[in-house]
């Protein structure tokens, strides 16, 4: 192999509502909300959320980028009983979970909810 990839760097949701999509990431989710050149993103950790309003893409963009469409997994170290107790606490419907699944760094117990685009998100911790 000519390189090696490390790690993802970043990953861009395609929105319906920007602002929607930034409350519910900060005030949910935790995560801080960050300009790049102007535009809106979300950080946590080293990683990045880049966000894209829809039909007001930049470009080079997806072939089809399409509100909800995505599905992420976020690792967390706190437990998810505490997790779910504090997203009953912001009225945040749990869809699933917890349930045991493979994961990139092995074995996971998760939680599944939806964003406002409904994209759905899982919240994991490591088993």
């Amino acid at each position: 192999m000519a390189f090696v990839l490390e790690h993802l760097d970043h990953v861009v949701l395609t929105v319906a509502n920007i602002d929607a999509t930034v409350d519910f990431y900060t005030e949910v989710l935790g995560m801080d909300l960050i300009k790049v050149d102007g535009r809106k993103a979300l950080a946590f950790g080293i990683q990045q959320i880049n966000l894209h309003q829809r039909g007001h893409e930049f470009e080079p963009k997806a072939a089809h980028p399409t509100p909800g469409s995505a599905d992420l997994c976020f690792l967390t170290t706190t437990s998810l009983e505490t997790v779910m107790e504090y997203l009953k606490e912001q009225k945040v419907h749990i869809e699933a979970g917890p349930v045991e699944r493979d994961g990139a760094i092995g074995k996971l117990r998760s939680i599944y909810l939806r964003d406002p685009d409904r994209n759905l998100i899982e919240i994991s911790v490591t088993v």
